[in-house]
């Protein structure tokens, strides 16, 4: 469990090919390892991966077939700089909202205007995720706890204030950038206590806009 409040941002060292997944090695940059053994869970981009390995300078994760075909994982090689969180320690401060690691689906930046922290950023999620938003409520977007300002068709808008454009990969994003989506926990329950065993309506589709290219191997 985690609250999409990024601690620190990294980026991805090594690549190796591990059919029918992968091995990436991450250099953490300012992250604090100390506390973090085998077996823990690290966010990375959103995505709860498990720590496999701890390389004195940084740490490994598997990261399966599944996670590169319902994540943007997979488009990220050698350099790529990535969202970190520790998992969440109990008694600590919740300063975001429950966030899982998850994905639930790939988002499309439409619009973003990093430089201006009075614009807001639109991206675009495919249509079985949009039952999920709600005006003022929680969404995280590679693993950032952020709040939905407006809704409108398969797009949602957010505020990017300084402080996240700084301390998250937030500040690089450009329309057409690919996102890793999660949608509040909570909405999920609701449906499915509100649903039983019924399927949504739509379907669920996890691949993200069915009008986008395939996700590439790292």
């Amino acid at each position: 469990m985690f609250t999409g409040i990024i601690e620190a941002v990294g980026h991805i060292a090594t690549v190796t090919d591990m059919e029918p997944g992968l091995r990436a090695s991450i250099d953490p940059g300012p992250l604090d390892l100390g506390d973090v053994h085998l077996g823990d869970s690290i966010a990375v981009q959103g995505v709860c991966l498990t720590v496999v390995e701890l390389t004195g300078d940084g740490f490994a994760v598997d990261v399966s077939e599944e996670t590169l075909r319902c994540t943007t994982l997979g488009e990220c090689g050698a350099g790529v700089r990535v969202n970190l969180e520790k998992a969440l320690c109990p008694g600590r401060r919740l300063g975001g909202h429950f966030v899982t690691g998850h994905v639930d689906g790939i988002g499309t930046v439409a619009a973003a205007q990093p430089g201006d922290p009075d614009a807001g950023m639109r991206v675009a999620v495919p249509e079985a995720l949009v039952r999920y938003l709600a005006r003022k409520g929680s969404v995280c977007v590679d693993g950032t706890s952020l709040t939905v300002n407006r809704i409108e068709g398969r797009e949602f808008e957010v505020y990017l204030i300084p402080h996240t454009l700084s301390a998250t990969i937030a500040g690089s994003y450009k329309a057409g950038r690919r996102v890793n989506i999660e949608v509040d926990l909570l909405a999920r329950y609701v449906e499915s206590l509100l649903l039983g065993q019924r399927p949504p309506a739509s379907g669920y589709d996890l691949s993200g806009d069915p009008g986008a290219p395939p996700a590439q191997r790292l």
